[in-house]
């Protein structure tokens, strides 16, 4: 696990911090990751670096073993944690599947901007971040995962991600990692 360099220019995507997802029990604590997330948009801020702050509103048409969830949502439910601090610069996405990239004008975004490198965190490790890593993957970003500042519902499916998808996708780093790069930048 390292991050060999960052990309002149990359942009960070934030996956699902909002209130109704990070409410949910998972197997880090939601209010840690929520506090690593943080801390590297703002450092992406610092450098004008894109943000891109992702939330989800709905659910692809597919039926699925696992069928729709037996709740309802509360009103605020898809509202961003406070703690991300959102700007007017940030992007931000609102998808209706567990990727950021289909059905959603991200990629447009992004390559307007020159992206070429992107970095995710979020919840959750197995569908939101995974679906959204492997899109990047697939459209010829640079991927890099920060392990640190993601989490799952279930431990060993969060570690499968992390040890056995994600470094078929890109890289897999920490925050720390991620920080210690950008104070590098001139």
């Amino acid at each position: 696990m390292a991050l060999t360099k960052l990309d002149d220019t990359c942009a960070l995507i934030v996956i699902d911090l909002q209130k109704g997802i990070t409410r949910l029990p998972t197997v880090h604590p939601s209010s840690e990751i929520i506090g690593r997330a943080a801390k590297l948009a703002r450092a992406f801020r610092e450098r004008d670096l894109p943000i891109v702050l992702v939330n989800v509103a709905g659910r692809a048409p597919g039926r699925t073993d696992a069928g729709m969830p037996a709740f309802s949502f509360p009103p605020d439910w898809t509202e961003l944690v406070p703690e991300l601090e959102q700007q007017p610069g940030d992007h931000l996405i609102t998808k209706q599947r567990l990727g950021a990239f289909i059905g959603t004008s991200l990629d447009e975004t992004l390559r307007h901007r020159g992206v070429t490198q992107v970095l995710l965190t979020g919840i959750s490790t197995s569908a939101g971040v995974e679906s959204s890593a492997r899109s990047a993957y697939d459209l010829g970003y640079h991927v890099t995962l920060v392990a640190d500042a993601m989490t799952d519902r279930d431990a060993e499916v969060h570690r499968h991600c992390i040890e056995k998808v994600f470094p078929r996708l890109g890289e897999v780093c920490t925050t720390n990692d991620v920080l210690k790069q950008l104070q590098a930048r001139p």
